[in-house]
């Protein structure tokens, strides 16, 4: 069974950037989609990005389109997510999450294997 770790979450200004990191342990990764995901305080959980088991396709939601950046890195199990200026509406817990299967999903029920978090706060 895959763990997931995020980190690089924090506290930064509006219009800065923040890159957030998952390292999987336990089951690699590779051959599945990752993906992430946010829940702000109050709101339910929403997609953010989606990278393919070869990095070939990715997928964001229009709210962070053009700032944010999936990449991953399959010889360190690692997928990063790269956030450009942040917004104050970004403030969330970020979450990190494992496909079903090689191709992206943008719903919850196509990803399995939750990471913990990691806080991200953008201060106006």
């Amino acid at each position: 069974q895959v763990q997931l770790v995020e980190s690089g979450g924090g506290l930064v200004q509006a219009g800065g950037s923040l890159r957030l990191s998952c390292a999987a342990s336990g089951r690699t990764f590779i051959g599945y989609a990752m993906g992430w995901f946010r829940q702000a305080p109050g709101k339910e959980r929403e997609f953010v990005a989606a990278i393919s088991w070869n990095g070939r396709n990715t997928v964001y939601s229009n709210s962070v389109k053009g700032r944010f950046t999936v990449s991953r890195d399959d010889a360190k199990n690692t997928v990063h997510l790269q956030m450009n200026n942040l917004k104050p509406e970004d403030t969330a817990v970020y979450y990190c999450t494992l496909g079903r299967g090689p191709s992206v999903a943008t719903t919850g029920d196509g990803f399995t294997a939750w990471g913990q978090g990691t806080q991200v706060t953008v201060a106006s």
